[in-house]
């Protein structure tokens, strides 16, 4: 990834809090087909290893876990997002030498990928995304809700990955290269945003 140093992050526990945060991943791998990438939720076991250890899940009809994998696989988490649009910098009034762009908070994990079938494995993996996305809920759904047999017959259909993070690539772009009175301008017009997304990313501006 890109990272200039004004947009570096570098402080491993704000990286986590990305990767946790991050409802949906990509998991991308190299092979001798080409690259291949599946979207997927994916949990972080921060304790183990030097910087944390990514479990999930594929469907066991998914190609990408037969594949052998060239190197190391790449884990995309993206963060908050939102455009910015020109018009909210104060240097527009200014001399008008003003472009969009774009602010955002990503991460990128590399490490070696292991896929395993184990029906144990497989089921503390489903069993712990379970109740990470349940949480929360008035009256959260549990996997022992279902008939043992049921997800046992489920579990047959998946297929775990473990992937031991070598290194995390974290990138943080909030118009810190911009003017204060700009950053203020982004924040404000992002605030008054009807968009959520957008209102979500508005106190992230440095001020």
């Amino acid at each position: 990834m890109y990272l200039p140093p004004a947009f570096r992050e570098d402080d491993t526990a704000a990286i986590h809090n990305v990767i946790r945060a991050a409802r949906l991943a990509q998991l991308v791998t190299a092979t001798a087909e080409g690259l291949m990438a599946t979207p997927l939720p994916l949990l972080l076991e921060a304790g183990e290893g030097e910087q944390g250890v990514l479990y999930g899940h594929l469907a066991r009809p998914n190609p990408q876990w037969k594949a052998p994998v060239l190197g190391e696989a790449m884990a995309i988490f993206m963060g908050p997002e939102a455009y910015v649009s020109p018009g909210w910098y104060a240097a527009k009034q200014e001399h008008g030498k003003v472009v969009p762009t774009w602010n955002y908070v990503a991460v990128h994990a590399y490490g070696p990928v292991e896929f395993f079938e184990e029906p144990e494995r497989l089921l503390r993996i489903v069993t712990r995304l379970t109740e990470k996305h349940e949480a929360g809920r008035a009256e959260p759904w549990a996997v022992g809700d279902a008939p043992e047999s049921f997800i046992r017959a489920h579990l047959r259909g998946i297929v775990g990955l473990r992937m031991p993070v070598t290194r995390l690539e974290g990138k943080r772009k909030m118009s810190q290269n911009r003017s204060e009175a700009d950053r203020a301008g982004v924040a404000a017009g992002l605030a008054a945003s009807q968009d959520p997304a957008d209102r979500a990313v508005a106190p992230l501006i440095p001020r």
